[in-house]
C-alpha cells in the first residue's frame, strides 16, 4: 500500500514520566480538585464495555467551557501528550482506552443545553448532555430528538462514533441530524464547522468530517443538533414470524414499498428467550420484529395495516399492540436492555456486540448464514437488528480465561465480517471502529481511501497525539 507523502507521526509509546508530572502538575494548578489522578478513577475512564484490555489515562480533567478544553489540549500538544475525550463510555470498541497514556477529558460537567430554536427545528448542546436529559427538556416544546442508541450515551459520544440506532430508519443517523459543530483543534485552536443554517454550499463539509471521527481528528465541545416535532400519534406492535428469513422479508418490502415505519427491530428466538427471562415478557420464542408507526392517528393506522398486510403475506403475525406510553416504554426498554438479556443465558461468562450492515437486500442472506455459522461454530450468540437499515448485532457469550474460545470467537467475528464486505456491506454499522476494528479497514476500503483517511490525519493532528491508535494509524 503506498502511504501519503505527509504521515502523522502516531505515538508508539507512553509520554515520559516527566512530561507526565510536567503536564498533570500545570493543569492541578488550573483546575485544582477538577483533576483527578487517582488510579480508581483513572481505571473508570478506561474501556470497561466489551472485552478489550482496559487501558487507563495518567490523568482525568472535568473542563467548563470550550476555552478550558483548548488550553488543556495547547498544554498537551506542548508535550506531545495523548488527549481522549470521554462521554457516557457506552462505546463497544475500545474508544476510550489510553493505550500510550494520557490526559482523559472528561465532558460530564459540560452538559449544558445552550439554546433551543423551536421555530427553526434545532437545539445547541454542549458534548456532556445525555439524549435523555435533552428529550426531558425538549418534551414540553412538543420537541424531540430522535436518534436512540439504547444506552443513555451522550451527544458527542453519539457525534463522536456517528451514532444510530433503533430510530435510523426514519430519522437517520447522527451524520443526518448534526448541523454544526465547534471544535478545538489539535493545536487549541477553536473552529466552528458550520453556521444553523439548513443546508450550504460553502466549501468542504466540515460537520461531516468530524462526524464519525472518534476523537482523532478534534475535540467536539459544542453540537447544533437538528429536532423534530413529537408525533400526533404512536402506536408499537410485535409481530412474530416462522423464520428470520421471512422478518427480514418483511422488513425489506415495508421499505421497499415506502411504509415510514419509525422502528423496525429483528430478535431471533435466541434473543426473545433471552428478553423474555431478563424483563418478565411472554413474547412467542420465535423470531420477532418489534415495530413502531409515527404519524397522524389515520396515517399510523394506514402504516401498520399496510405492514400487516405483508405480515401476512410471509406467515407473520398477529400484531400485538401497545398504545399506552408507558407500555411502549417497557416494550422498548426490554429491546434496549437485549445485551444484558444475552449476558443473563450464560451468566459468570464473558459477553461482546459486533455489529456489521449490509443492502437490505441482502439482509436475509447476511442473518441465516450468520445463524448457519453460529450453530456450526457451537456459541451462545443471539442476534438483534436495526434491521430497517440493514445493521444487525450479534452478542456473544464466551469463556475469556479459556484461549481456544477467544480465538474461536475472533475467527467467528472475521468470518461475519468477511460475510458482510462480500455483500457490499461494512464492517461496522454503528459501534464504530475504536481499536478492535481497525484490522477490518484494509478489507472494507482501498489503498487510495485509506491514504486520504491517513493524510486527513496528518492534517489535522500532526503530531498524532488525538486519541492516538484508534481508527487509522499512519
Amino acid at each position: 500500500m503506498t502511504a501519503p507523502a505527509a504521515q502523522s507521526p502516531e505515538l508508539t509509546r507512553r509520554p515520559s514520566l516527566a512530561a507526565v508530572a510536567s503536564v498533570t502538575e500545570a493543569l492541578a494548578a488550573a483546575f485544582g480538585n477538577r483533576l483527578v489522578t487517582s488510579r480508581a478513577v483513572r481505571e473508570q475512564h478506561a474501556n470497561t464495555v466489551t472485552w478489550i484490555r482496559p487501558q487507563a489515562p495518567d490523568a482525568v480533567v472535568f473542563p467548563h467551557d470550550a476555552e478550558e478544553v483548548a488550553a488543556i489540549v495547547r498544554l498537551c500538544a506542548q508535550h506531545r501528550m495523548p488527549v481522549i475525550a470521554f462521554g457516557a463510555g457506552t462505546s463497544l470498541e475500545g474508544h476510550t482506552n489510553a493505550p500510550h497514556g494520557g490526559v482523559c477529558i472528561d465532558f460530564s460537567q459540560m452538559n449544558a443545553i445552550v439554546a433551543v430554536h423551536a421555530e427553526d427545528l434545532d437545539c445547541v448542546v454542549q458534548p456532556g448532555v445525555t439524549r435523555k436529559q435533552l428529550n426531558e427538556h425538549l418534551r414540553d416544546m412538543g420537541l424531540f430528538f430522535p436518534i436512540d442508541p439504547g444506552a443513555d450515551a451522550t451527544i458527542g459520544g453519539m457525534v463522536s462514533t456517528r451514532a444510530s440506532g433503533t430510530n435510523a430508519v426514519r430519522y437517520g443517523t447522527m451524520k443526518d441530524n448534526v448541523l454544526s459543530l465547534t471544535v478545538v483543534t489539535a493545536t487549541g485552536e477553536v473552529m466552528r464547522t458550520s453556521r444553523r443554517a439548513r443546508k450550504s454550499s460553502a466549501g468542504y463539509d466540515l460537520t461531516r468530517l468530524f462526524v464519525g471521527s472518534e476523537g482523532t481528528l478534534g475535540i467536539i465541545t459544542e453540537v447544533t443538533l437538528r429536532l423534530h416535532g413529537i408525533p400526533e400519534a404512536i402506536s408499537a406492535a410485535v409481530c412474530p414470524f416462522p423464520s428470520v428469513r421471512a422478518a427480514c422479508d418483511a422488513t425489506i418490502l415495508a421499505i421497499q414499498t415506502g411504509i415510514p415505519v419509525a422502528r423496525i427491530e429483528l430478535l431471533d428466538a435466541m434473543q426473545v428467550k433471552a428478553v423474555n427471562a431478563y424483563s418478565k415478557l411472554s413474547l412467542p420464542e420465535t423470531p420477532m420484529l418489534f415495530l413502531e408507526f409515527h404519524g397522524t392517528e389515520e396515517g399510523v393506522k394506514e402504516q401498520a395495516l399496510r405492514f400487516g398486510e405483508i405480515a401476512a403475506d410471509l406467515a407473520g403475525g398477529p400484531f400485538e399492540w401497545e398504545t399506552r406510553a408507558e407500555d411502549r416504554s417497557r416494550l422498548w426498554q426490554a429491546r434496549h436492555d437485549a445485551y444484558w438479556a444475552a449476558v443473563a443465558l450464560q451468566p459468570g461468562r464473558a459477553a461482546l456486540s459486533t455489529d456489521v450492515c449490509v443492502p437490505i437486500s441482502r439482509l436475509a442472506d447476511c442473518v441465516e448464514e450468520t445463524q448457519g455459522d453460529i450453530a456450526a461454530t457451537g456459541l451462545v450468540a443471539p442476534i438483534v437488528g436495526h434491521v430497517g437499515d440493514g445493521n444487525f448485532h450479534v452478542l456473544i457469550s464466551f469463556d475469556a480465561d479459556d484461549p481456544a474460545e477467544v480465538a474461536k470467537v475472533e475467527a467467528f467475528i472475521d468470518r461475519l465480517v468477511d460475510r458482510a464486505l462480500s455483500m457490499d456491506g461494512t464492517c461496522t454499522g454503528e459501534h464504530g471502529v475504536g481499536q478492535k476494528k481497525m484490522k477490518f479497514l484494509e478489507r472494507e476500503h482501498s489503498p487510495a481511501a485509506l491514504a486520504a483517511m491517513r493524510a486527513i490525519k496528518a492534517a489535522l493532528d500532526p503530531d498524532g497525539i488525538m486519541n492516538p491508535g484508534k481508527v487509522v494509524v499512519a
